[in-house]
């Protein structure tokens, strides 16, 4: 698809003592999601409260936002 952009994003929790790494195309949405699911223990996120945005990467192909990301982990 034209114009479509993929993003690697760190998001914590507020006391900043958890990160977060992970892949969207859409990060507008994916960070509500977070912020909804905070206190839901079935989600990683939202078992930590992780729905702070510390910092984010766009790229235009899947590949390369999944290799970063694993990267970012690794």
């Amino acid at each position: 698809m034209k114009g479509l952009h993929y993003f690697v994003y760190i998001v914590t929790n507020p006391n900043k003592t958890v990160l977060y790494t992970g892949v969207t195309n859409d990060l507008t949405v994916r960070l509500e999601q977070h912020y909804q699911n905070r206190g839901d223990k079935a989600t990683f996120t939202g078992k930590y409260h992780c729905y702070k945005l510390l910092y984010y990467e766009i790229f235009s192909g899947i590949e390369q936002a999944i290799s970063r990301e694993k990267e970012i982990k690794g």
